[in-house]
């Protein structure tokens, strides 16, 4: 085998290594929560030391956040997939989304939003601006419907609805509290959509049903 071959060998097992290395942390904070993973059953699972895992990925922060990033990646596709066509429907097809990928992926989900960084540090800026992007989405729809509004008014608006949209979703799917039944948060979810825009001076359009 030559010098090539044998780099492009131990590249792959690398490359293999690491990718099994975030699969597992995907895997154990999905069932169990941020709170369950360990990174000795990262190695064990790789096959490698515990120092292995942070040669790779820096410290314990950079897997998880290695983890986030990917949750924040799936959440926006699905969020950008949402028909555009008409504003209104928009805006009930972003938040059922939301809600199908939370309750679909709550603990991953809770994770991008409850992981602090150890000593303080501050959060990776990449992923503030990835969460933000995502929650940017709902700005475009509030535009066409608020034309004649101010566009720093109308960006604040957008951002101020998805927060209430997360805000809703995250408290209703909490165990630990009184979780709210999916179908019923669904149901209530559209209620605020709908009583939001409403104040806002929107119409809502004929007809109550919207495909997502």
């Amino acid at each position: 085998m030559s010098n090539a071959q044998e780099e492009s060998l131990r590249e792959r097992k690398k490359n293999l290594r690491r990718h099994l290395m975030i699969e597992t942390a995907r895997r154990l904070i999905a069932a169990n929560g941020l709170r369950s993973l360990k990174v000795r059953d990262v190695a064990e699972a790789a096959d490698c030391s515990i120092g292995s895992v942070y040669n790779e990925f820096g410290d314990f922060d950079g897997l998880i956040l290695t983890v986030n990033r990917e949750t924040v990646r799936a959440l926006t596709v699905r969020l950008v997939a949402v028909p555009a066509e008409d504003p209104v429907r928009q805006l009930h097809g972003l938040a059922e989304t939301y809600l199908t990928f939370a309750a679909d992926h709550a603990n991953l989900l809770r994770s991008l939003f409850e992981h602090r960084m150890e000593d303080d540090r501050p959060f990776p800026e990449d992923i503030l601006l990835m969460v933000m992007q995502a929650f940017a989405l709902m700005h475009e729809p509030m535009v066409r419907l608020l034309p004649d509004r101010n566009p720093g008014e109308v960006a604040l608006l957008a951002r101020m609805m998805f927060s209430a949209v997360h805000g809703i979703i995250s408290l209703g799917l909490e165990e630990r509290m009184v979780a709210v039944p999916p179908e019923k948060l669904r149901q209530q979810l559209a209620q605020f959509v709908d009583t939001h825009l409403a104040g806002l001076g929107i119409s809502l359009g004929k007809g109550r049903d919207r495909e997502v």
